[in-house]
C-alpha cells in the first residue's frame, strides 16, 4: 500500500551554471529546456507524488522584500498537522520553493519592467507543474494559454492606447497655449480700449474748454458791440447837434427853412427814440403783470395762514371731541344692546346663548384679565365691572399731558416742556401712523444704505408730517402705544423704540411673510388664489426648510381653522387680511411665534455650548456657530459676530466678552438658523 502511495515528481536542474545562467539573462532561462529530471519520493514509497497533506499549514513562498524575520522564520520548510507532529515538504516542492527564491533575489528592483521579470519566473514554475503532472497537463496548458493571450491582448490594448495618451498631453499643452494667447490677446484689447477710452474722455474735456473759451469770447463781444453801439449814437448825436450849430450861426435868415427842417429831423429822431423807450417799459410791465399778477402780499398771506392754523387746531379738537364722543357712544350702544339681549334672554330657558364677553378683553387690557374678572360673577356684575372700567379709562385719559423736558436723557421725540394736548388715539389711528413710520423708515434706510436710529426718525417723521403740533402727537402717541400694548404689533415697536429689542426682528418677521406669499403666489399655477391642502403644505415646506412635520402640520391646521375649511382649497390671500383694529390673522401669529420658538432654540444651542465660559472671544463664537449651523455663511457670520461684540471691526485682538452679554445681545436680535443641525449633534 507504500508502494501505491509513492509518485513521481520531475524538477528542473537547480544546477549552480543553470543558475548563473538564469541570473544574467534575467528570466529569460526556460525550465522547459531544463534535461534532467529528479526523482523525489516523500520517504512512503518510490515513484509516485508525494501525499504531503494539503489541509496542514504551510508558509507561501514570498517575495525578498515581504520574508517575516522572527522565531517562526526557521519553520518555512516545515508544517504541523493537527496532531502536533511534524511532517516535512516533499522535496520538489522544496526545490521550486528553492529556485523561485533565487530567481526573485537575482532581480534588481529598480528595474522598470520588475513586474515583467517576476511574471516569468512564476511561469517558468508553473511550466514545471504543467510538464510533471501529465494527468492534468492538457487543464493546466489550456488555463495558461488563456491566461497568456489575455496579458498578451491587454499589452496590446495598452500599446495602442500610449499614442493617444501622448496626443491628449499634446492637444491639453496645445489648448493652454490657445487660451494663454486669446487671454494675452483679451488683455490687449481691453488696454487699447482703455486707452482710447482716455483718450476720447480727454478730447471731450478738451472740446468741452473750447466750449467754455468760446462762450466767454461771445459775451466778451457782446459787450464790446453794446459799447460801441453806445458810443455810436452818442457819436451819432453830438455831430448832428454840432451840424444843427454851425448851420444856425453860419447860414443866412433866407436859409431859416432849412433849419426848421433839420429841427424837425431831430424832433422826429427823438420822438423814436422816445418810443422804442416806451415800448421797452410796455414789455417790462407786461413781464411784472405776468410773473406776480397772482401773488398775495405777505401780510395778507401771514395773516390767512394765522386765520388756517387755528381753524385747523379748532377743527382737529372738534373731530377729537367727536370721536371720543362716537366712542363713548359706541360703547353705550352696543351696552345697550348687550343688556337688551340680557334682558330678553331672562324670560328664555337655561339654553339661551349668554352674551360673548370676551370681546370686552380691548377694554380691560387683555383676555386673561378679562376672564379673570368676569369669572364666576353674574351678568350684572359684569357690566358693572365693565361700566367702571369705562369710567376709569375715561378719567385716565386727560386732556393735557406734561412734557419731560428737554434735558439730554429724554428720548428726542420727547424733549418738549408744558402742557400738550392728549389727542385721545384709538387703536386703529395708532396702528396705522405706526405701520406708515415704518414704511418711510424703510424707504429711508433703501436710500442711505444704512439703518437710522428709530428714535431720530421718529422725531424727524412728526415734525415733517405734523409741524408745530409734532410734541401733541409724539406723547399722544406714546400714551396710545402704552394704553393698547396687549398687540403684538404695537408691543414689538414700542421695545425697539426702547432699546429692548433690534430693529432687525421687525423686518425679519416682514420678510417671513413676504416670503411666504410669494411662495403661494409660484404655487397657485391657476393664480386662482386657492390652494388645495397638499399643494399649501408643499408651499410651507418650501417656504420654510427648516422646520418639521409637526409644524407644518399646526400651520396647515391654523390655516384651516382661520378659513373655517375642512380638507378644501384654502384662500390663501385671505389669510393675510387684517381686521378693522389692524390685528393680523392667527396663522401669521402662529408664524411669528414659531419664528421666535427657533430663535429662541437657536440661542439655547449657543448657551449650551458655550457653557462653562465665563469669557469669549471672536474666534470662540465663530467656532461655536460654525459647529451647530455649517451651512451659516460668511457675511451673516460676520453680522451676528459684530451684534455680539458691538463692533464693525473684527479682529482676533477684541477684547473679549462676558459670554452672557453676548448671547443677550444676540437673543434681541434677528439671529435665525441657516441650515439643519449636523447629524452627529
Amino acid at each position: 500500500m507504500i508502494d501505491d502511495m509513492t509518485k513521481d515528481i520531475h524538477l528542473p536542474p537547480l544546477s549552480t551554471s543553470e543558475s548563473r545562467l538564469s541570473s544574467s539573462n534575467g528570466t529569460q532561462g526556460q525550465l522547459g529546456s531544463v534535461s534532467k529530471i529528479l526523482k523525489v519520493t516523500d520517504g512512503c514509497g518510490s515513484g509516485y507524488l508525494s501525499t504531503w497533506p494539503a489541509h496542514v499549514s504551510c508558509q507561501v513562498v514570498q517575495p525578498h522584500s515581504q520574508k517575516h524575520t522572527g522565531p517562526g522564520a526557521n519553520r518555512n520548510h516545515g508544517c504541523s498537522d493537527e496532531l502536533g507532529y511534524t511532517v516535512s515538504k516533499p522535496r520538489f516542492l522544496e526545490q521550486l520553493e528553492c529556485y523561485l527564491r533565487r530567481e526573485l533575489a537575482s532581480l534588481d528592483m529598480k528595474s522598470p519592467k520588475l513586474q515583467q521579470l517576476k511574471l516569468q519566473a512564476y511561469r517558468e514554475v508553473f511550466d514545471c507543474f504543467i510538464e510533471d503532472f501529465k494527468t492534468y497537463k492538457p487543464l493546466l496548458s489550456a488555463i495558461k494559454n488563456e491566461y497568456e493571450i489575455t496579458l498578451a491582448y491587454l499589452q496590446q490594448k495598452i500599446q495602442e492606447l500610449e499614442p493617444l495618451r501622448a496626443q491628449i498631453v499634446l492637444l491639453n499643452e496645445r489648448c493652454e497655449e490657445r487660451i494663454l494667447d486669446l487671454r494675452k490677446q483679451e488683455r490687449a484689447e481691453i488696454t487699447a480700449l482703455k486707452q482710447e477710452r482716455q483718450h476720447l474722455q480727454q478730447v471731450i474735456e478738451s472740446m468741452k474748454e473750447q466750449q467754455r473759451a468760446l462762450l466767454s469770447q461771445v459775451s466778451h463781444l457782446e459787450e464790446d458791440l453794446a459799447r460801441q453801439y453806445v458810443l455810436y449814437r452818442e457819436e451819432r448825436d453830438a455831430r448832428r447837434l454840432l451840424i444843427h450849430s454851425i448851420s444856425s450861426t453860419s447860414f443866412s435868415p433866407q436859409e431859416s427853412d432849412y433849419t426848421l427842417d433839420d429841427d424837425a429831423v431831430n424832433l422826429k429822431l427823438a420822438l423814436d427814440v422816445c418810443r422804442g423807450d416806451l415800448n421797452k417799459a410796455q414789455m417790462e410791465l407786461n413781464h411784472l403783470h405776468a410773473e406776480y399778477g397772482d401773488v398775495v402780499p405777505r401780510r395778507e398771506w401771514e395773516n390767512l395762514e394765522r386765520m388756517y392754523q387755528e381753524t385747523l387746531i379748532k377743527l382737529e379738537t372738534l373731530q377729537s371731541d367727536f370721536n371720543q364722543m362716537k366712542m363713548e357712544y359706541d360703547t353705550l350702544l352696543n351696552l345697550h344692546q348687550q343688556i337688551s339681549v340680557q334682558r330678553d334672554s331672562l324670560d328664555r330657558t337655561a339654553l339661551t346663548p349668554r352674551p360673548r364677553w370676551e370681546q370686552c378683553a380691548d377694554v380691560f387690557g387683555s383676555r386673561d384679565r378679562c376672564s379673570e374678572l368676569f369669572e364666576d360673577t353674574s351678568s350684572q356684575k359684569k357690566l358693572e365691572l365693565l361700566l367702571n372700567e369705562l369710567n376709569s379709562i375715561s378719567l385716565e385719559q386727560k386732556d393735557f399731558l406734561t412734557g419731560l423736558g428737554t434735558s439730554s436723557d429724554v428720548p428726542i421725540y420727547l424733549r418738549y416742556e408744558g402742557q400738550l394736548k392728549n389727542l385721545r388715539l384709538k387703536k386703529t389711528d395708532v396702528i396705522r401712523v405706526l405701520k406708515d413710520i415704518w414704511r418711510e423708515k424703510a424707504s429711508e434706510n433703501e436710500k442711505m444704505d444704512e439703518r437710522s436710529d428709530l428714535n431720530e426718525f421718529l422725531h424727524q417723521y412728526l415734525l415733517k408730517h405734523h409741524g408745530e403740533r409734532a410734541g401733541q402727537w409724539a406723547y399722544s402717541l406714546l400714551d396710545g402705544i402704552k394704553r393698547y400694548l396687549e398687540d403684538d404689533f404695537i408691543c414689538l415697536f414700542y421695545d425697539i423704540l426702547q432699546g429692548k429689542v433690534d430693529e432687525s426682528v421687525y423686518h425679519g418677521q416682514t420678510d417671513v411673510q413676504s416670503c411666504l406669499l410669494k411662495v403661494l403666489i409660484q404655487c397657485d399655477s391657476t393664480e386662482s388664489g386657492l390652494l388645495s391642502t397638499p399643494q399649501f403644505s408643499e408651499a410651507l415646506r418650501i417656504a420654510f426648510p427648516l422646520k418639521g412635520d409637526q409644524e407644518i402640520e399646526e400651520l396647515v391646521l391654523a390655516a384651516q381653522s382661520e378659513l373655517q375649511t375642512n380638507g378644501g382649497s384654502i384662500a390663501y390671500q385671505r389669510l393675510y387680511i387684517e381686521d378693522t383694529d389692524g390685528k393680523q390673522s392667527d396663522f401669521l401669529g402662529l408664524v411669528k411665534k414659531q419664528a421666535m420658538a427657533e430663535r429662541q432654540q437657536y440661542i439655547s444651542q449657543l448657551r449650551e455650548r458655550l457653557k462653562g465660559k465665563g469669557e469669549v472671544g471672536v474666534e470662540d463664537l465663530r467656532a461655536v456657530f460654525k459647529k451647530i449651523d455649517p451651512r451659516l455663511d460668511s457675511e451673516t457670520l460676520s453680522s451676528y459676530l459684530s451684534t455680539a461684540f458691538q463692533t464693525k471691526e473684527l479682529h482676533e485682538h477684541t477684547a473679549r466678552l462676558d459670554t452672557e452679554v453676548a448671547l443677550q445681545r444676540l437673543s434681541v436680535t434677528n439671529v435665525n438658523r441657516a441650515g439643519h443641525m449636523p447629524q452627529s449633534e
